[in-house]
């Protein structure tokens, strides 16, 4: 019996979101509190379009922890595999409000403390897709515990998924980073990642063919690569090369989050067995409406906006 659609294990922070726009960090005054995290913020916008999302992470337990697994019970998310971790503050961080890819300081402590214990056998069980992000798995104890859980999501037949969001600020060791990479992309997840991504993480420009070849030898079946203004392409084995323009937008407000959005509208889709042209239409408008919003997607969000004019 599966209780949970989308299972995220990773990390659950708060972002400080600066609020002048296109200020640097250094120039930032002052900061809205928002809760954080890219698996985080996937768990929480998969329980606004309806599905029952779970999460595995870790947090101080503090008054900030207090913040986060209040705000994830009012979003409906299942906190009860959530570490208080004792003696470590929440992680934060300090983003900066960008039209484009935001400045941002990290400060990690609790959010990297997740053990093995909590992804048992039975959840995976009751888990449809098993998610994760590059920044989860940066640091142990956090990155033993999410690779061993994902060989066991790969045994029971789970579909996987990981967002490379990866940043050399956050992972300085690029060799290290893709050797840890490799093992979680061996089990076929959907992969999702930006050119900004890319750039980080192969320290260089590739050619769109280039990246998905690269992704496609190391197993990986369906790569959905997001470009901005420039659209969505997927390259899938099946399925060939997919491209999407992007929506235009008038009045972008805030760009943080909204990868997180766009992926929680594609794997919302994929659980709905949509087509992968229906899967990014979806995840765009989702996108879409997080981009006109400052933190998280705005709470009047229903299932209907999102899927209104798929045909």
């Amino acid at each position: 019996m599966k209780t949970i659609d989308i299972l995220c294990t990773g990390e659950v922070l708060i972002d400080f979101i600066g609020h002048e726009k296109n200020a640097t960090i250094s120039e930032t005054k002052d900061y809205h509190r928002f809760l954080g995290g890219s698996p985080t913020n996937v768990a929480v916008n998969a329980a606004r379009l309806g599905l029952r999302s779970a999460i595995v992470a870790s947090c101080g337990n503090d008054g900030l922890g207090d913040f986060i697994v209040k705000k994830l019970q009012d979003d409906n998310v299942d906190t009860s595999l959530i570490n208080r971790a004792s003696g470590l503050p929440t992680s934060i961080i300090l983003v900066s409000k960008s039209m484009e890819t935001p400045d941002f300081t990290a400060y990690r402590e609790a959010d990297c403390i997740i053990p093995e214990t909590l992804i048992t056998s039975e959840l995976l069980k009751s888990s449809k897709i098993y998610h994760t992000t590059c920044f989860a798995l940066s640091k142990n104890p956090a990155r033993t515990s999410i690779l061993k859980g994902a060989k066991e999501a790969s045994k029971l037949g789970l579909q996987l998924s990981i967002d490379l969001n990866y940043s050399q600020k956050i992972w300085p060791d690029r060799d290290e980073a893709k050797e840890v990479i490799r093992e979680y992309l061996s089990y076929n997840p959907l992969l999702k990642l930006s050119i900004d991504d890319c750039y980080r993480y192969f320290d260089g420009h590739k050619s769109d063919q280039e990246i998905f070849d690269y992704f496609h030898v190391l197993g990986v079946s369906t790569i959905c690569l997001t470009r901005g203004k420039d659209g969505v392409t997927i390259s899938d084995l099946d399925k060939g090369l997919i491209h999407q323009d992007a929506i235009k937008i008038d009045d972008i407000k805030d760009v943080t989050g909204a990868g997180d959005a766009f992926w929680a509208g594609f794997l919302y889709a994929q659980i709905q067995e949509k087509s992968l042209k229906e899967s990014i239409t979806i995840a765009q408008k989702l996108a879409t409406i997080k981009l006109q919003n400052v933190g998280r997607l705005p709470d009047m969000v229903g299932l209907k906006n999102i899927i209104n004019d798929i045909v």
